[in-house]
């Protein structure tokens, strides 16, 4: 599953370096994360980085992108070969 920026986000800019795989950028008025890049840092990390250092807890499960651990690392897999 895909997370999702609300926008409760206040745009500190520190999710987005925190990203392993590149999915998370600047939208019109807050963040927004890719959901085709988006791993939940899956064979990164434990627990997904941009929920670990964001201090407003604006980053929720995105429902529209239900995925399984293996569909997470499948794709991690495909983005490691472009």
């Amino acid at each position: 599953m895909s997370l999702k920026i609300n926008e409760l986000c206040v745009n500190c800019d520190v999710c987005e370096p925190a990203c392993p795989n590149q999915a998370i950028a600047q939208g019109e008025s807050i963040y927004v994360i890719d959901p085709a890049r988006c791993t939940e840092c899956v064979g990164h990390y434990d627990e997904p980085q941009c929920v670990m250092v964001c201090p407003v807890e604006c980053i929720d499960k995105d429902p529209e992108y239900v995925e399984t651990e293996t569909q997470l690392l499948d794709k991690l897999r495909r983005l490691q070969q472009e």
